[in-house]
């Protein structure tokens, strides 16, 4: 048995994104074990070897074979430890599959098929932060503090709309770095943007109701839209973002507009000032509420950083939505929406009737972190790491794959697009070969939203994540997979 092998494959087929390693190998042999690939009586190989194997520490292979050993899988014997017979009884026993199918309901059935929103934490994986860099120890003493200073009332549910400190907070911060004009009662907090997400397609329109998103676009959108039977129309994407023409506007009026304006994903293009500016006022026309999904706008690597829409225009119809799974780290799940005025009442008479909140102690822990001026360098810091590595990348783009397509998004955000040029072989393909040999380069095209070709060919490369010393390794393997590929 090849470790190794075994490991690879359990990572490349499992979501185990920000998991410890004694972790990822205790599920790794778990599965292996349950699945019949290490049958009983199997001896396991000694610890101090499968750590020099895998390249670990000897007490991360220890922690694996005793949760193995409580769990009852495996035995230790003075040979060593081998797999246990109940585990192989496990593994040979087979659910009789039920009469009637478990089908999903109808309205969820068009879910499947889109890009997972799960993180992965392998190049190039678009959205996941530089994880390893984190300020644990300054997060770890605001943690402590709030838990230090919890009241007795602090342990009960939250507020539906968040812990208001955490959303006094987030409002100095959105005034002064993205220029959102609100107050405090008018920011939301949630549990990540897809909740956000949800939240504004169940509350803000009807079934039925026209909903834009661009075309290619973000699939966790499509699915929040698609799951409250929003009728979804994908809207052309051009270098800057969304294009609607006045056809759109006349015949498929929206009551929804999904924009990622700073930075479209997936194609990395910046909305420029005339069109953000046409946007609203076309939406306020026809009485539609533009979504701005701001998901990584904190990033502007070149030029100066255009203010977010909802700033724009006083009384703006936009609705902001802002997250901290990419300026921090994605398990905080917390996220948050600005509402317009007229509809905090509204709003807050929704989430009164919906499940509360809880983590009392992470949302005050993340309001000392914003208050203290920590958030600040952290995100200071990251910028400048995160330019660092666009750059090389870029470089190795150009050496490497220059002859393939040309890059768009670089200027802002965690990932940019390589478009192909015409008469490329079609980005699906190019994708799986590529993950095939390893790498992540999610395909353009599988963000399509709407019926209508969207035109965009080619990959995303997410380089957050990706220290300096591996983008270019990778860049010449990818080259060289599509070199074969193409031949």
């Amino acid at each position: 048995m090849d470790y190794r092998v075994l490991l690879a494959s359990f990572e490349r087929t499992q979501d185990v994104a920000g998991w410890p390693r004694q972790r990822v190998i205790h599920a790794c042999l778990r599965a292996a074990i349950m699945d019949g690939q290490l049958p009983a009586g199997t001896r396991l190989l000694a610890t101090r070897a499968l750590a020099g194997e895998l390249q670990v520490a000897r007490n991360t292979v220890l922690y694996a074979y005793d949760q193995l050993a409580t769990e009852g899988l495996i035995l230790g014997t003075p040979r060593g430890s081998t797999v246990a017979p109940i585990a192989s009884d496990a593994a040979r026993a087979r659910v009789k599959p039920p009469a009637r199918s478990n089908a999903i309901a109808r309205r969820m059935q068009g879910l499947r098929g889109l890009p997972s929103s799960g993180a992965e934490a392998r190049a190039f994986a678009p959205g996941v932060p530089a994880l390893d860099l984190f300020p644990l120890v300054q997060w770890r003493k605001q943690v402590e503090r709030a838990w230090r200073e919890m009241q007795p009332a602090d342990l009960n549910y939250a507020d539906p709309a968040g812990v208001p400190e955490l959303r006094a907070e987030i409002r100095s911060y959105l005034a002064a770095s993205r220029g959102v004009r609100c107050e405090t009662d008018q920011v939301f907090i949630t549990s990540g943007t897809q909740a956000s997400l949800e939240l504004c397609a169940r509350t803000l329109a009807d079934a039925g109701a026209i909903t834009w998103i661009g075309n290619p676009g973000y699939g966790g959108a499509l699915a929040a839209f698609r799951a409250a039977q929003l009728r979804t129309i994908g809207i052309v994407v051009d270098d800057e973002g969304l294009n609607p023409t006045a056809q759109d506007w006349q015949l498929r009026t929206p009551r929804l507009i999904y924009t990622t304006p700073s930075h479209q994903y997936p194609t990395g293009g910046v909305l420029g000032m005339a069109r953000r500016l046409a946007l609203i006022e076309q939406a306020a026309r026809v009485g539609a509420l533009v979504i701005e999904d701001d998901y990584d706008s904190e990033f502007r690597h070149d030029g100066p950083p255009l203010p977010a829409m909802q700033g724009l225009v006083a009384d703006a119809p936009v609705i902001y939505v802002g997250t901290f799974s990419k300026t921090l780290f994605p398990s905080l799940r917390t996220a948050y929406l600005v509402v317009p005025r007229t509809l905090v009442e509204p709003l807050q008479a929704v989430l009164a009737r919906m499940p509360p909140h809880g983590r009392v102690a992470d949302q005050l822990a993340l309001a000392n972190f914003l208050h203290s001026g920590q958030f600040g360098v952290h995100l200071r810091r990251m910028r400048r790491i995160y330019r660092g590595r666009r750059d090389i990348l870029l470089d190795a783009l150009e050496r490497h794959l220059g002859h393939c397509g040309t890059v768009h998004g670089a200027s802002a955000g965690m990932h940019l697009a390589l478009r192909f040029a015409s008469g490329a072989p079609p980005d699906t393909e190019v994708a799986q070969a590529v993950l095939d040999a390893g790498v992540v380069a999610r395909a353009l095209s599988a963000h399509a939203t709407g019926v209508r070709d969207h035109g965009w060919n080619g990959l995303m490369f997410g380089y957050s994540q990706v220290p300096e010393a591996e983008i270019e390794p990778l860049i010449k393997r990818l080259a060289r997979v599509i070199a074969q590929y193409g031949r």
